[in-house]
């Protein structure tokens, strides 16, 4: 008889064992109002596993023998656990139905009223939500520029000179100014950065949000409120409102390889991050996202002209053979034009803990710290010399200098919560602090005023802004038809200048970015009470009217009052809506708007010059009659209508009509006509070229239509699934009136707002705007194409202004400008599921390579008004960028931006 293998047998028994409990299998489909639910997650409470459903809503689950708690989850769904027991080598089948929801957080949302939650289809106002899949879809990496391609009324570019401003690029909501759009955060107010923009480009003296402040890995979902929202949320919500929804998923960990370039070679990028959450007793999660990135400078400067070089008023030298030879062996002159070094890294929280049945403690908080390295323009040999030998070696070649620019931005913001409900009453109680903080380094350069004594690496100093907010909401049902919400907010701002070194300002300053002076560091600060009450009526289940009004008190400007009506009323079984409101609103100028006062360097008329920027509150504002900020004023109008006869069709129409009083705007660049004026003496004793201020100086009405259109889960042969998304916005900007010059600045026949200040302000920023999104879903694999329409746009800068004087005849019906031609930029992103747990992803963003192009417009045929002769259009040109060095975008920038195709690949790894 044989005796037994031991060994053998127990391997035998354990491969039996273990086929058993891989024989266990959960399998279903997620389904909503009778249509596959696609890329719901579905997870296996207390455990690593999980999935999510395919192309046609389906999922597969294979689990030891047990009792297991299965939670089914989607964007736009409510959540559903569902407790299942699987037997051994048992295979079960288990369908789930998951009911749509309001888009909330908590009972935060953003729909234009605090009384009641509601859907977007449901709100008065248009709302665009889009989820992080969306972002992905996009191939872009940055929170703002995939923003950018999901919301035609949104728009965001990289300018081409770029000091501090590259540290964030101007963004903003229907051409209304990232100061006029509200950025929150679970519904809690986001700081402004401390920069304010005053280079001449798009988004001059306007400041905003940091939008890269969150990790996009952070993200669950963002909100965008196209109306004006400030009797809901105060100050700066004039254009709207964007909500950005911090991912609340837990039990899972997301980590996510991204690496790219363009199509030159250049722009490399690298960038990691990680998202993980957890479950807390109770109901309570954590969720944490970290986030590294580094991405290289791009090079897109044009060649420079030589001729133009060489012109005795365009150019920089009359050395004709040194020149030739420096330009012979650098056809761009060294000049860097492109985006700059960025090196970033960040973290994100979202954390609720459960109190009870009814009680929560919530919290948020986020942290960005990055340095942007950027270059001004190369000093080319025979334009800036070298005499003290600080830059190069006695002896050796000396072939110019290139200033760098270093700025090391910190960002934070941070909330603390509770909210209870106890017969009806929901209460909300919350603090909100927040800052951004940007200290500046210049390298590679000299001041010239102080000789061989002069460093050559300089601190210019800085700026801080920082803000602590106390709000606390309280909203009941009155009635069942009835809705009312009651709330307070408090908010103390403070606003810092950090001097720069003696060495960054004395004389002249640090050649390309002089330092912020002792005496102009200043700390400013202000507070402000706000209160509001909103009322929403059900007056019949079709027809709901909505009223808000606010009332706020600030330190430094006095009181505000403002109000909102709204209506929304649905036919065809709620299918078809038409919404409508009529709103007041506010702005307080901003603390760096009010107090800021510097030097810059800028360019104009072939030469480099130091420009002044006053304070509002200084003496030379008033000696020359400028009158101190008040708040903006606003009378927003809205119309629209919302067809849905399903889930997977949507369409929305919008107009809008907004009258903006008192526009707080950044002054023309005053140059004194050299007579004795004021206006001389103050440019003398300052010594600088020419003075800009801030001013109340313009009323604007800003107008247009969004058009959204989307079809979902059209299935096709096999297992292929089609989306299809178009969207659109045209706006017109207008000024009214007539802008008031003071007597001193015009007694030196100075004009305050000129007609290039207007066209930063109305036109630099497309006149029409659209996407085109196709979705091709497999249960494995995903194509999506991105088609985004960029209209013209237009700038008059001050050179064009030079030479044709019609463009300050008020009685001229066209002038002299740049036109930037309407372009179609094509993305193209395909993803792959290599397994359920690991997604690979390649996108070519703008893949066929177009690149902004302008032409010259209406140029005078007779004598030209400057130098004393008249030019030719290739005189012109080198006049508008820099001899060459700008060619693609002017000094003043363009509609989209100029990197050309770029190339990312992803790795997006779940466990």
């Amino acid at each position: 008889m044989r005796k037994p293998n031991i060994g053998v047998e127990l391997l035998l028994l354990l491969s039996l064992s273990t086929s058993l409990v891989m024989s266990q299998t959960l399998t279903g489909k997620v389904s909503s109002e009778g249509t596959a639910v696609i890329g719901a997650n579905v997870r296996v409470n207390a455990t690593s596993k999980g999935t999510t459903t395919d192309s046609k809503g389906k999922y597969t689950l294979k689990l030891d023998p047990g009792t297991y708690d299965v939670t089914f989850s989607g964007i736009g769904y409510a959540a559903k656990t569902v407790n299942v027991t699987l037997g051994p080598n048992e295979e079960k089948v288990l369908d789930v139905e998951l009911q749509t929801k309001a888009v909330e957080l908590q009972g935060v949302v953003v729909v234009g009223t605090r009384a009641a939650t509601r859907t977007v289809h449901d709100s008065p106002l248009p709302i665009d939500v889009i989820d992080v899949s969306s972002f992905i879809a996009t191939g872009h990496l940055s929170f703002d520029k995939a923003l950018q391609v999901r919301v035609p009324s949104f728009t965001s570019t990289n300018t081409p000179v770029n000091d501090a401003t590259s540290l964030l690029d101007p963004y903003e909501i229907r051409n209304m100014g990232p100061s006029r759009t509200l950025m929150l955060i679970n519904g809690k107010r986001k700081n402004f950065s401390s920069l304010v923009y005053i280079q001449n480009s798009v988004g001059r003296g306007e400041t905003g949000a940091d939008l890269a402040a969150i990790p996009v890995a952070a993200i669950k979902k963002i909100e965008v409120l196209r109306d004006g929202a400030s009797a809901l949320y105060g100050t700066d919500a004039i254009a709207g409102v964007i909500n950005v929804i911090l991912k609340d998923n837990v039990d899972k960990t997301t980590v996510n390889l991204q690496t790219g370039a363009t199509s030159k070679g250049d722009g490399n990028v690298y960038q990691i991050d990680m998202n993980t959450g957890s479950s807390l007793k109770n109901g309570g999660f954590t969720n944490f996202t970290v986030q590294f990135q580094h991405q290289n400078k791009t090079q897109r400067s044009g060649k420079v002209d030589i001729a133009a070089e060489l012109d005795p008023d365009l150019g920089l030298s009359s050395d004709t053979a040194l020149v030739r030879r420096f330009l012979s062996k650098y056809p761009d002159g060294k000049n860097v034009a492109g985006t700059p070094d960025v090196t970033a890294g960040s973290f994100a929280a979202n954390v609720s803990l459960a109190v009870g049945d009814n009680d929560e403690v919530y919290g948020n908080a986020a942290y960005v710290a990055k340095r942007v390295l950027s270059f001004a323009n190369y000093r080319q040999p025979y334009w800036k010399q070298d005499p003290n030998f600080l830059l190069h070696q006695p002896g050796e070649e000396y072939i110019g200098y290139h200033p760098t620019f270093q700025g090391d931005l910190e960002d934070y913001n941070a909330t603390i919560g509770y909210r209870t409900k106890k017969n009806d009453w929901k209460v909300d109680i919350s603090a909100t602090i927040g800052g951004n903080k940007q200290l500046y380094t210049v390298e590679g350069t000299q001041n010239f005023s102080l000789g061989p004594n002069s460093p050559i690496n300089f601190k210019p100093g800085g700026y801080g802004f920082s803000h602590i907010v106390g709000n606390i909401d309280v909203t009941k049902a009155l009635t069942p038809t009835l809705n009312a919400a009651i709330g307070s907010e408090i908010r103390n701002e403070e606003f810092q200048m950090f001097p720069g070194d003696t060495a960054s300002y004395s004389g002249v300053g640090a050649n390309s970015f002089a330092g912020i002076r002792a005496e102009n560091a200043i700390l400013a600060d202000r507070y402000n009470l706000g209160a509001y009450l909103d009322l929403s009526w059900d007056v019949t289940d079709q027809w709901l009217l909505n009223a808000t009004v606010r009332g706020e008190q600030y330190s430094d400007f006095g009181e505000a009052g403002v109000w909102k009506l709204s209506t929304r009323y649905k036919f065809l079984q709620d299918k078809l809506v038409l919404r409508g409101s009529a709103a007041t609103g506010f702005r307080a100028p901003s603390l760096n708007q009010i107090y800021n006062q510097v030097n810059q360097y800028s360019f104009g008329q072939g030469t480099i010059v130091i420009s002044g920027l006053a304070s509002n509150v200084s003496k030379a504002a008033a000696k020359l009659g400028v009158e101190r900020l008040k708040p903006e004023h606003s009378f927003n109008l809205t119309a629209g209508v919302g067809y849905s006869p399903s889930r997977e069709i949507n369409f929305d129409v919008d107009y809008y009509n907004i009258l903006l009083k008192d526009r707080v705007v950044l002054s023309t660049r005053l140059s004194g006509p050299q007579t004795g004026t004021k206006l001389d003496a103050l440019l003398a004793s300052s010594g600088v070229s020419d003075v800009a201020f801030f001013i109340n100086g313009v009323n604007t009405r800003t107008e247009g239509v969004d058009f959204n259109a989307s079809v979902k889960n059209i299935e096709l042969a096999g297992d292929y699934y089609l989306n299809i998304g178009l969207a659109g916005n045209y706006n017109s900007a207008t000024k009214e009136g007539n802008v008031i010059t003071p007597a001193p600045i015009a007694a030196a026949g100075g004009v305050i707002y000129n007609k290039t200040e207007e066209s930063y302000l109305l036109t630099s920023r497309p006149k029409y705007k659209g996407t085109l999104s196709i979705d091709l879903v497999q249960s494995q694999w995903g194509l999506t194409l991105n088609n985004t329409l960029y209209g013209p746009a237009t700038f008059i800068n001050n050179d064009l202004r030079a030479i044709d004087r019609r463009i300050d005849n008020p009685n001229a019906t066209t002038s002299a400008r740049i036109v930037f031609d309407t372009k179609v930029l094509t993305d193209l992103v395909f993803n792959y599921r290599l397994s359920e747990t690991v997604t690979f992803i390649v996108a070519a963003d703008n893949i066929l390579d177009v690149l902004p192009h302008y032409k010259l417009e209406n140029l005078p045929t007779g004598a030209d008004y400057i130098f004393g002769r008249q030019l030719s259009e290739q005189q012109i040109r080198a006049l508008i960028d820099f001899n060459g060095r700008y060619s693609l975008t002017s000094y003043d920038g363009s509609h989209f931006s100029i990197n050309g195709t770029t190339f990312l690949v992803s790795l997006n790894v779940s466990f």
